[in-house]
């Protein structure tokens, strides 16, 4: 019950963070998807330099 809760205040502060600071919510998600992209590039040069 209380983990369901706090999922719906987590989701409660997302859609109000998204309708009262659009922009700022654009750059969290462009930089969240960004910083996967990099884990991503990451381990990639870490597996090619595994196989040299």
């Amino acid at each position: 019950m209380l983990k369901k809760v706090l999922v719906l205040l987590v989701a409660a502060f997302v859609v109000y963070y998204l309708l009262t600071a659009p922009a700022g919510a654009a750059d969290a998600v462009s930089g969240a998807v960004n910083a996967v992209i990099d884990a991503f590039g990451q381990v990639f040069i870490f597996v090619d330099e595994l196989t040299r």
